[in-house]
C-alpha cells in the first residue's frame, strides 16, 4: 500500500480530466489542521487516511466525499460549521471542498476519482 505524503495534484473524476486543484494532507498534522482557520479554499483538500471529519471552528459549510482505497465515492455529505460526521467503516480518504462545489464538478456517491 503506497503512503501518501503533504502535497498538490489535481483531482480527475471518471476518467475525464477535470483538473481541480488539490491539496493532499497525508500528515498527522496536515490532516489535523485541514481547513481550520481557512474562509475557503479553490479546490479541494484530501484527508488520508481519514474515516470521519469534525467542523467545529469552521467558517463556511463543506462538502465532504468519502472515499473507498481506491478513491470511490462511498458517500457524500455538505456538513454545516461545528458538526461532527459519523466515522464510515469502508472510507479510507476524505475529500473536502466548498459546499456545492462537488456537484458542480460531477462527484456523487459511486463515482471513481483520480489524483495525478
Amino acid at each position: 500500500m503506497a503512503r501518501w505524503v503533504d502535497g498538490e495534484g489535481e483531482l480527475d473524476v471518471d476518467g475525464g480530466r477535470l483538473g481541480v486543484p488539490l491539496q493532499v494532507a497525508g500528515s498527522y498534522r496536515a490532516r489535523t489542521r485541514g481547513l481550520l482557520g481557512r474562509t475557503g479554499i479553490d479546490g479541494a483538500i484530501l484527508l488520508t487516511p481519514a474515516t470521519s471529519v469534525h467542523t467545529f471552528r469552521m467558517r463556511f459549510a463543506i462538502d465532504v466525499a468519502y472515499l473507498d482505497r481506491t478513491l470511490r465515492v462511498i458517500a457524500l455529505h455538505t456538513v454545516p460549521p461545528n458538526r461532527l460526521t459519523a466515522p464510515r467503516l469502508r472510507a479510507r480518504h476524505i475529500l473536502e471542498a466548498e459546499a456545492g462545489a462537488m456537484a458542480e464538478w460531477g462527484i456523487r456517491p459511486g463515482v471513481q476519482l483520480r489524483v495525478r
